[in-house]
């Protein structure tokens, strides 16, 4: 399997996790809200830490680009982490409004960010790593499963 199937995969399921918690957030549902936020909350940072610990670091030894699309990409995953402690704080104080408002912004910023590695810094990541793309897959799992 190649990187950018295996997280591409990887944002299809965090792209569904999000959509649960947003449209229990629609309903007015903040009790089932709670439980889908933790649940995504979860997931986008296992699929953060697979990248920063495991594929960021492979490419930048690989390529000897450590201030390029790696660099990029890390400073927008630190943009979705605020907006998820954001939404936390709006979920608890029960601000649907508030938290209507993040989730709008949450979900152009991560379909942006997706958009951007799965065209450019996967496949960058297949072509430079792809003689060993299998294991690092196979770290990414590891890593995502020690979070």
């Amino acid at each position: 399997m190649s990187i950018k199937e295996f997280l591409g995969k990887d944002h299809k399921f965090c792209d569904e996790s999000f959509a649960e918690f947003e449209n229990r957030v629609v309903k007015g549902d903040m009790e089932a809200a709670k439980s889908s936020f933790e649940k995504m909350a979860k997931e986008f940072e296992e699929h953060f830490i697979m990248e920063e610990k495991v594929l960021f670091l492979a490419f930048e030894l690989r390529s000897g680009m450590s201030c390029g699309p790696t660099e990029v990409m890390r400073r927008e995953h630190e943009q979705m982490r605020f907006n998820i402690g954001m939404m936390k704080k709006a979920l608890e104080a029960a601000n649907k409004s508030q938290l209507l408002g993040l989730c709008e912004s949450f979900n152009i910023l991560v379909q942006q960010h997706n958009s951007k590695e799965e065209q450019i810094l996967y496949t960058m990541c297949d072509q430079v790593l792809s003689a060993e793309a299998e294991a690092l897959v196979e770290q990414m799992k590891d890593a995502k499963n020690a979070v």
